[in-house]
């Protein structure tokens, strides 16, 4: 079916039906339902070119993935690219993936911006003073963060977990059942997210006179061998933490291991808590003791950042606004008092 025999169908010209199916804000809601409705059920597929010549839009919406021997995809990104391109299929929306080198993805982004190629594009892994962030915000390109910068001389869109707010609860629960010496196996500290989770454990242990000490703390990538080593670091140090707090379940996988090559148990030795992602394919009801958690879905902010890029690629969000979502805490087997 064409748009034509759609337009036909339905009673309705052509350019009603167009607009309709682009997103134009001016049509009204019960006959945006009806169109997509009419095309969904009748098998309507818009033809690229010409819905490019027609709106000026592509349909596509970018990301700029750095590449290089430096860089790997973790499941945490494989994860929000599922949600992503779960909405993104339902709405006749495409990913595009734009390789650039890691030092220098500005580049690739003013090209991008310059050829019109996507209708706009999200950034991922925001750091203090991101410049990528900065960059954006001075072209003609929308654009969603998935996650916060610091330090930045204007406002932009951004969707954020509350991950300061989650690893002060979580610490301060800790404290609660008498940990006094607790270590932090964190994400990549260059990263915003993994600063916001130290604040947040720093902030708790303030509030009790307590203190992070620097050799508590661990940053590295997100990753089971990571885990493994600094859990296998702390826990043989003087004075060992009898809590960890964990940034990621996979990490959680080598505290795990380490735990059990050490002979020590949790949480009779040791009491564990880590941020659960929720995947579907690793959950913490599974591990051998059932895993305490800071729980908050990276494929419903996928889904959600696509959400919000094709409202503003439609014209119906501007602006620069900011979505911080709460994240649950999941008490389960894995945190005891401290031992004696």
């Amino acid at each position: 079916m064409n748009l034509k025999q759609l337009s036909h169908m339905l009673e309705l010209s052509q350019t009603t039906v167009s607009r309709a199916l682009n997103g134009y804000p001016e049509v009204n809601e019960e006959t945006r339902r009806r169109v997509m409705d009419a095309a969904k059920r009748h098998g309507y597929r818009p033809n690229p070119s010409a819905r490019r010549l027609a709106t000026g839009k592509s349909g596509m919406i970018g990301y700029v993935l750095p590449t290089g021997a430096a860089v790997s995809i973790d499941p945490h990104f494989v994860e929000f690219l599922s949600g992503l391109g779960d909405y993104a299929r339902g709405h006749d929306l495409d990913l595009v993936l734009s390789p650039a080198d890691a030092d220098d993805e500005e580049t690739t982004y003013r090209r991008i911006a310059a050829n019109r190629q996507v209708d706009a594009v999200y950034v991922s892994s925001p750091r203090p003073k991101d410049r990528r962030v900065a960059l954006l915000a001075t072209l003609a390109l929308p654009f969603i963060v998935h996650g916060r910068s610091e330090g930045l001389d204007a406002d932009y869109p951004f969707i954020d977990i509350d991950n300061e707010g989650a690893f002060h609860e979580a610490t301060r629960l800790l404290v609660q059942l008498g940990h006094r010496r607790i270590g932090l196996i964190n994400g990549d500290i260059r990263e915003t997210f993994a600063i916001h989770r130290e604040r947040g454990v720093r902030r708790a242990l303030a509030g009790s006179g307590l203190a992070l000490e620097d050799q508590a703390v661990v940053s590295s990538a997100m990753t089971e061998e990571n885990g493994y080593r600094a859990a296998r670091r702390l826990l043989e140090s003087n004075g060992r933490p009898t809590a960890i707090l964990c940034s990621s379940l996979i990490m959680a996988l080598g505290v795990q291991r380490a735990v059990s090559d050490l002979g020590l148990s949790v949480p009779g030795d040791l009491s564990l808590v880590a941020h659960d992602d929720v995947f579907t394919w690793l959950q913490p009801e599974n591990f051998s003791v059932p895993l305490s958690t800071t729980r908050s879905s990276i494929r419903a902010a996928g889904a959600r950042v696509a959400e919000r890029l094709a409202a503003r690629i439609s014209g119906l969000e501007d602006g620069a606004r900011g979505e911080v979502w709460p994240v649950d805490l999941v008490v389960r087997g894995s945190i005891a008092g401290a031992p004696v």
